[in-house]
């Protein structure tokens, strides 16, 4: 399929793109989101196949890595358009001029927690949320839920965060995190910086429950009560506490080294001819 050229910001297609790119309603109602910049769109390309849309600023036609993408999106609908126009797509600043626009995944209602997941409540900032979707995705965690009040997961901001993690994850929005957390058959651990209990003294060899809070208050007392267990993170510092995808970071990380070195230790003893 041919690339076909907007020249107009009168173009009815372009103002529907402009609508998609400043607007978290328009996308949400939509059901479309953008992803801007040649790595989310490569990412996009591997783990999830075409977009219904790619656009491309004239420029960066030269580029080759924007040349190999739109060699892969021959089948789909491509548009090229001057880089002012271009631009006032874009939230990033000296990128290569390079988007897809793609349908936000539906995923099936939440069910019962069985396995390890990520709870987000409340969660405001875009940055952090796709950091902790990044690191959920890095520590083989499949699933995320993210309560009314958390930030939308497929605006760009998030997305540009996460770095791809999203086309690996089974994210679900406008989760009720309570019902969850009350049906779950697995523990459903909350960070606190008020807690006695240790991060580092809890057996996280099993699937676990994450459950990460706003930036300021931290997880709602409502979800704290009817999670299995709050955990501190030991730190040497004057600092009260981490921020929550630092925090996320290391409880997930934790949960990788736990379980990674349980797995060596059933390999060696399988080496050495003995039960474990």
């Amino acid at each position: 399929m041919s690339l076909k050229a907007i020249s107009s910001r009168d173009n009815p297609l372009y103002k529907e793109l402009k609508h998609l790119a400043t607007s978290s309603q328009a996308r949400r109602r939509a059901q479309r989101t953008l992803l801007d910049g040649v790595h989310l769109c490569s990412a996009y390309l591997s783990q999830r196949g075409l977009p219904p849309l790619c656009v491309v600023g004239e420029s960066a036609q030269a580029n080759p890595e924007v040349a190999a993408v739109l060699e892969r999106c021959a089948a789909t609908q491509r548009i090229v358009m001057p880089d002012a126009l271009f631009h006032a797509l874009s939230q990033v600043e000296h990128g290569i001029d390079l988007l897809f626009v793609i349908d936000t995944p539906q995923v099936q209602a939440a069910g019962r927690l069985e396995t390890s997941a990520v709870l987000l409540d409340n969660l405001q900032d875009p940055g952090n949320v796709g950091s902790i979707l990044r690191s959920a995705a890095a520590a083989g965690v499949a699933a995320v839920y993210c309560s009314p009040g958390t930030a939308f997961a497929w605006s760009p901001k998030v997305l540009r965060a996460g770095m791809g993690a999203h086309f690996g994850l089974e994210i679900h929005e406008q989760a009720d995190l309570a019902a969850l957390i009350a049906s779950a058959s697995i523990p459903v651990l909350a960070t606190s910086s008020h807690a006695d209990a240790s991060l580092y003294d809890v057996d996280l060899r099993q699937p676990v429950a994450w459950l990460f809070g706003h930036e300021g208050q931290g997880v709602s007392a409502d979800l704290l009560a009817l999670a299995t267990q709050r955990l501190a993170i030991p730190h040497l510092g004057e600092m009260e506490s981490l921020n929550v995808a630092a925090s996320a970071a290391v409880c997930l990380f934790e949960q990788v080294r736990q379980r990674t070195a349980d797995a060596a230790a059933v390999a060696r003893a399988s080496a050495q001819g003995r039960p474990r």
